[in-house]
This record gives structure tokens, sequence and C-alpha cells, in this order.
């Protein structure tokens, strides 16, 4: 097995025993990215002497025998956390030349441990998207298909996993674009509570929503990113302030006692693929199996997720999209000569069509006069679709569904219906105005050769729960094992 190609779990031992360097390991992911990215496009920004730097720190400390799971190790991170000395994009011409002065915390605890910033992870402007097409740098590819999508906004972030471009990434979540990625690309990918991950050094797409979360090669190695990036951060007001377990403890064999939940909502949906279904139903009684009790749930509400979606995430983005004028910092168009020309040059021409989308909806959903039957009344069901999971999880630990409707389909496919790209997270949404966990495991694959993922959802802060299911589930399948080729 090449370097490149190792768990995280795999590498730490070899740096713990002194078999492999990081600066080698690093080396190896380096030359893979040259060798290959330019067919899969991950990679905004790739850091290789800093990342080499930071690999030659990481050997020192190993050599002192100071060695934590991820020291040492090569991960990638989306493009719009902030990483001070490397670009922070958010695959947006208005930020295009940003460098932040800072680093978001989440990246803060990766250096603290000694982890390895290889470079910055395609995505969908501002994450907004679930195909990674509405990047405004590059077009990222899917390493089984590259003439399909990688899945959205943390596209590149999965495919850079599923390419072995990195030995993880970081991605943010906030109506699927962890999970649903990690589905279409064949990778474990995880969406924790909303609080158990500091936003602090997130630039905000819909601050109610967005979660950091990994992605990651197995479920160990979720588990372990899991373990870095958990805590509570004073500097995030939305952070819960409560102990961070160690996942790697859940990892045990044995489901007795653990029951499952099977929503008709998710499995009744017209348009829901036959392949996506066999394979979730098969992953079902594989679970079953192995002594997973399932019982029947209702969400009555799930008919709503994505009108309240819709309206709440562009609300908030219209709010936290207000900051880039072209005044204090990112890009600023030159040609006007007042203020408000300015203004509106500048983002017409800095924002994609996506992002001036959202922000029109947004604006007049919180306008005089419309507020209340809009925002007000998506927010008063988004507490009758959180209601439904509290029931729920009254009677089973876990949900199990698809993660989305359809593998990964063709580059362009979808580019001119947003509808059809918005009902691309029918199955996830639901996840974050509930500020739940869920995570995608790779499932099965359908006829043409396509990952597809099973959806684990759980209570508040039953992470720990979701990657036990999970990991009895790769235990008894090799579906994680499996590469796309190059």
């Amino acid at each position: 097995m090449e370097l490149h190609e190792l768990t995280i779990n795999a590498a730490h031992d070899l740096l713990k025993n002194k078999e492999v360097s990081s600066v080698e390991l690093t080396r190896a992911v380096l030359d893979r990215i040259e060798a290959v990215d330019d067919k899969v496009g991950a990679y905004l920004t790739v850091a290789g002497n800093r990342s080499l730097a930071q690999a030659a720190a990481a050997d020192k400390r190993i050599a002192a025998d100071d060695i934590a799971p991820l020291t040492g190790i090569p991960l990638g991170i989306k493009d719009l956390m902030c990483t001070r000395g490397i670009p922070t994009t958010c695959a947006s011409k208005i930020l295009e030349n940003f460098v932040s002065p800072y680093d978001a915390t989440v990246v803060e605890k990766l250096n603290s441990v000694g982890a390895v910033t290889i470079g910055k992870l395609n995505m969908d402007e501002f994450a907004m998207g679930s195909s990674t097409e509405n990047s405004a740098l590059q077009r990222t590819g899917n390493p089984w298909d590259l003439n399909r999508i990688p899945g959205g906004s943390s596209g590149g972030s999965a495919a850079a996993v599923a390419a072995d471009l990195c030995l993880g990434a970081l991605g943010s979540d906030t109506g699927g674009s962890i999970r649903q990625p990690a589905s279409h690309c064949g990778v474990v990918g995880m969406k924790p509570t909303y609080g158990r991950v500091s936003r602090f050094g997130l630039v905000a797409f819909a601050s109610s929503l967005d979660q950091i979360g990994p992605l990651a090669k197995d479920t160990r190695d979720c588990a372990l990113l899991m373990n870095a990036i958990s805590g509570h951060d004073p500097q995030d007001s939305t952070s819960v302030p409560r102990d961070v377990p160690d996942y790697t403890a859940a990892l045990q064999k044995g489901l007795k006692g653990i029951r499952a939940g099977i929503p008709k909502e998710y499995f009744d949906k017209q348009g829901l693929d036959p392949d996506v279904s066999a394979a979730v139903k098969k992953a079902i009684e594989t679970l079953q199996g192995l002594g997973v009790e399932c019982v029947a749930v209702s969400l009555p509400h799930t008919e709503y997720c994505v009108a309240v979606y819709y309206v709440i995430a562009p609300c908030e983005a219209s709010s936290n999209l207000a900051r880039y004028d072209g005044v204090k910092y990112g890009y600023r168009d030159k040609t006007a000569e007042s203020l408000i020309p300015m203004y509106r040059a500048t983002r017409s021409a800095g924002f994609g069509a996506e992002v001036q989308r959202r922000v029109i909806i947004g604006t007049y959903c919180l306008s005089a006069g419309y507020y209340d039957a809009y925002y007000g009344k998506a927010s008063q069901v988004r507490t009758l679709i959180t209601r439904d999971f509290q029931n729920a999880f009254e009677t089973c630990d876990v949900i199990l569904s698809p993660v989305a409707p359809e593998t990964a389909f063709k580059i362009g496919e979808k580019a001119d219906d947003p509808l059809k790209m918005y009902l691309s997270d029918i199955f996830t949404l639901s996840a974050n105005l509930a500020g739940i966990p869920g995570m995608s495991v790779p499932c099965g694959f359908s006829q043409a050769g396509l990952p597809i993922g099973l959806q684990i959802l759980g209570a508040h802060f039953s992470e720990a729960t979701l990657l036990k299911v999970a990991y009895n589930f790769e235990q008894a399948t090799d579906f994680h094992k499996r590469k796309p080729e190059f």
C-alpha cells in the first residue's frame, strides 16, 4: 500500500513506531496531488512548503515521544475555514485574494496536536450548492467518474479523501454538505450536533444551521478527527459547554439493544433511485443481522423541510453576506465613482448566480411586511420538525435512511434547474433544522459503479452511538475499502 492510501490510524501507527516520517508521508500526499489533482480539481490552494515545514516540526515532536493521533497527519481544509497565511476564498471571486489574519478554532486545534495542513479544498461558493458546480474558481470531478459531480458543498473535501489526496479533511454541513458528498464519493462523513464543534473562524452561510465536521476514509478516522475538533469554545456563543467523550471508545463490536427507526417518509419519496433504495434496505438488513432492532417511526413534517430550509438559509445568508461590500476587504469594483454604485457593482461582479439568487430570496423574505409570513412561519415549522425527531428518539436510538435520492449525477445535468438541485438534499436538510448529528457511511454501489451512502441520524450529542453503528456496519462489509481507479 502506498503512503497516500493509508488511513489516519494506520499512518499514526507507522509514525509512532518511527517506520515513516511525517515529511515522507506529506511528500507522498503532495506527489499524489501533483499526479492526479489536475483531473480531480479538489484543491484551490496547495500549501507545499508550508506543509513540509509543519511535517518537519511534527517529526521533532514525534522524536521526543510527543505524539497525538493526528500528529504529522496530512489533512485538507474546506476553503471557508480561516487559515492564517493561506488564502481563504470560499470559492468566490469576492474573496479570491483574501488571506485571514487568524486561524479558525478547528484549525488551531489541529495545529496544536501537530497535524499538517496540506491545503484548502474546493467548494460551492459560500457553501451554497449541492454539486460544487457553483465554485467561481474551478470545477471538481467525482473520483469515481470525473464527468459527475462530487456532491456539495464540501465536494472538494470528499473528492480529496476519496482520491487519496489527503488522509482526512474538514468540511461544513449546512443542509447536508458533508453527508451528501461523502455518499457520492464513497467516504465517511459526519455532521456533529449543532454546538459540538466551534464555528469561530468558519465563514458564515446560515449561522443557525452551519456545522463543521470530518470526512474520512473510515469510521475510526472519523472518530479521531471528532476527538480533535470537538469541545466548547468561548469565542463561539453557540458552542455548548459539554465534555467531549473519547469517540474511539465507542468503536466496539456489538449492537445488541440498539433500536433503529425507519421513517416511512424517507422511503416513500418519488424520485428515490431504485439502486439507492435497494442498497439502503440491504444495509438495514445487514444491521438487523448484527442485532439491531428496527421499528417504524414517523416524521410527519418531513414534506416541509425543503421549503423551510430555503426560507431560513437564504434569510441568514442575506444577513451574513451583507458584510461583503468592497469597503473592508475582498474584491472591490474600482470603476464606480460613488459609494452606492460601488456596492452594487462589487456585489454584482463578486458574487456568482446562486449566491445572488439566495441573497435576493433572503432579502425579500426579511423585508417589511413579509418577515412574519416567511421567516417567522418557517421558524415555527422548524420547531415542529425538531419535535418530530424528539418524539421519534423516544422509541429508537438512531434513524436510518438514504443520504441522497440518487447517486452522483452528471456535471451540468441540473445546473439550469435550481429546484431539482435543491431536492438533492431532501433527506439531509432536516438534521440541520433540528440541530441533530448525522453521518454517511458507504453502503453499496449502483449498477453503474457509483457509491451509495447510508445515513445514520441520532439525538442531540449522540455522535458516539452513530459511530458505533457505523463501525459495526463497516466490520461486516467492505464498501469503505473500495477505491476509485485512475
